[in-house]
């Protein structure tokens, strides 16, 4: 019996690593091609109209919670722990899903219709865009493959429709197209993905039409998940209100210098994502079976891992941030690296609160998930308040690190419900076993 489990075991962390491998490969993809044709458009568009494009995908951004629902966790979880009911909770979350992406476009429009009356522009950039949420809803397939830890196969699909997409706009780079073409190729890149999706799902021998709508799941993913929901809200203020922010106050010029610097920063997000992904599944197994020191044992595991990974990255990128803005954007970006020194420490605290979620869904509490991000999200509009109008870029991405640590670190220790989390986060970002 005893060989039997250290085989299964033996087994999943061969999977594990097998999924994060996948998921790796596909950010170096990403990075390598997308990066490559990232700085094409960047130097085609100019600093203005890069701002534009990036305002206008910050604010879209801002009510992608809606499109979600926050429900990603909970479907990877459910289907996890229950696969004889995955056609119920897949097919009520991409119903719920379509409706939240119908929810978005109309938000997303008619709350930039009543705050910037008269930007045409924004506004045709702002529709294109939120369209690309209706196409969201496929990527309810991307939670069983994750929940299966065979994230190769979205990897796989998402990467046919970001390589299209790449070609498409290196087309229109050399054509000379309009700003609203480089929008329209993300409502592509939305669509391709999720027919790529459907197609390998099928591949994998499941169907579409065996997915079932079930109103009491709907109401079960919706009461567990609206806290998500309010979470996802603050932590997208945080992520981009100072994009916004600085439109407002500073100008487009300046959300482009912003926006070239965390082009480059927040290309390492993906890490977090795709380790604590395929590691979740075996903590949510160990919380269910109640074996506590193996379940708490991971989560240590997990979190020291990420600190390592974010201090590795953001300790160089301190010193070679201007050189490298430069070479990639050109001079007249030359003012982001600063931005970028600054900016790429928030790493360390992004990556900490990633890796903190699955405790958070397993403890069952996901309402401290929202009240951490709102104190992060207020906090960030306090101190963009402050900081732009006196150093602009710089003081946005002070913000911003500020923010990200009282949201991952500091809230955890003001609770006596996440205190535990907390000790255990601190021992992470030291080191210590």
């Amino acid at each position: 019996m005893k060989a039997r489990f250290q085989a299964a075991k033996k087994k999943f962390q061969t999977k594990t690593i097998t999924n994060i491998f996948w998921l790796f490969t596909d950010h170096v993809i990403r990075v390598g091609v997308g990066l490559y044709v990232s700085i094409l458009v960047m130097r085609y568009l100019g600093i203005t109209q890069f701002g534009l494009l990036s305002f206008a995908t910050a604010w879209v951004s801002l009510f992608s919670p809606f499109t979600t629902l926050g429900i990603a966790s909970l479907v990877i979880r459910d289907v996890a722990s229950a696969p004889k009911n995955k056609e119920e909770v897949l097919g009520t979350a991409f119903w719920l899903q379509v409706a939240g992406g119908v929810v978005t476009l109309v938000l997303s429009t008619v709350a930039l219709i009543l705050l910037r009356q008269g930007e045409q522009t924004v506004l045709g950039l702002v529709v294109i865009l939120s369209c690309a949420g209706l196409f969201q809803s496929f990527k309810t397939i991307d939670l069983w493959f994750q929940s299966q830890v065979e994230s190769k196969y979205s990897v796989v699909a998402k990467n046919i429709a970001f390589a299209v997409v790449a070609l498409v706009k290196v087309v229109l780079v050399l054509n000379e197209a309009p700003i609203f073409a480089f929008a329209v190729t993300t409502l592509i890149e939305a669509i391709l993905g999720g027919l790529c999706l459907v197609i390998l799902y099928k591949r994998r021998g499941y169907s579409l039409r065996a997915w079932k709508w079930r109103t009491t799941i709907a109401k079960a993913l919706i009461r567990e998940g609206w806290p998500l929901i309010l979470s996802g809200l603050a932590v997208n203020i945080y992520l981009r209100i100072d994009q916004i922010m600085l439109g407002e106050i500073v100008g487009a010029q300046a959300v482009g210098l912003y926006s070239a610097a965390i082009k480059i920063s927040e290309q390492w997000y993906f890490l977090p994502t795709a380790i604590v992904s395929s590691v979740a599944p075996s903590i949510y197994a160990y919380a269910k079976s109640g074996d506590r020191d193996k379940y708490y044992q991971r989560l240590s595991q997990l979190l020291r891992v990420l600190a390592l990974v974010s201090t590795a990255i953001a300790l160089p990128m301190t010193f070679i941030s201007k050189g490298l803005v430069t070479l990639l954007f050109g001079d007249s970006y030359a003012a982001a690296g600063s931005i970028l020194s600054i900016h790429i420490w928030a790493a360390l605290f992004v990556f900490t609160g990633v890796g903190t979620a699955p405790w958070f869904t397993s403890e069952g509490l996901t309402h401290l998930s929202f009240r951490r991000t709102l104190l992060g999200a207020i906090s960030n509009i306090g101190l963009n308040l402050v900081l732009i109008p006196a150093y602009a870029g710089n003081g946005a991405a002070v913000a911003t690190v500020i923010s990200y640590a009282i949201s991952a670190l500091l809230y955890s220790a003001i609770d006596k419900r996440t205190r535990k989390l907390f000790y255990i986060q601190i021992k992470s970002l030291f080191f210590l076993s």
